[in-house]
């Protein structure tokens, strides 16, 4: 069973950035794309950014150009570098397989765009 564990979360302005972690146990993890997926107030929980096992990314056009993604296959972990951050970031944020039988959520981590 593999454990999905986030974090680096927070409270930030307008404009502010942060990088958000995601490490995932088992020797399985580059054999797989990964997502993050927020999480806002009164929403479903939605993909937002994508990772293929060759590093080649997507995201949705709401945050293309603000956030990247990027995945240390040896570290078995997944980061998003969010920039530029706005108050509609706001949300739990949380990584798993992108696409497939998804596996168990992890605990999130929340992020907080003041205005």
């Amino acid at each position: 069973q593999v454990q999905l564990v986030e974090s680096g979360g927070g409270l930030v302005q307008s404009g502010g950035s942060l990088r958000l972690s995601c490490a995932a146990s088992g020797s399985i993890f580059s054999g797989y794309a990964m997502g993050w997926y927020q999480q806002a107030p009164g929403n479903q929980r939605g993909l937002v950014a994508q990772i293929s096992r060759d590093g080649s990314t997507n995201y949705i056009d709401s945050v293309r150009g603000r956030f990247t993604i990027s995945r240390d296959n040896a570290k078995n972990t997944v980061y998003l570098q969010m920039n530029s951050l706005k108050p509609e970031d706001t949300g739990v944020y949380y990584c798993n397989k992108d696409g497939g039988r998804l596996w168990s959520w992890g605990q999130g981590t929340q992020v907080t765009v003041s205005s």
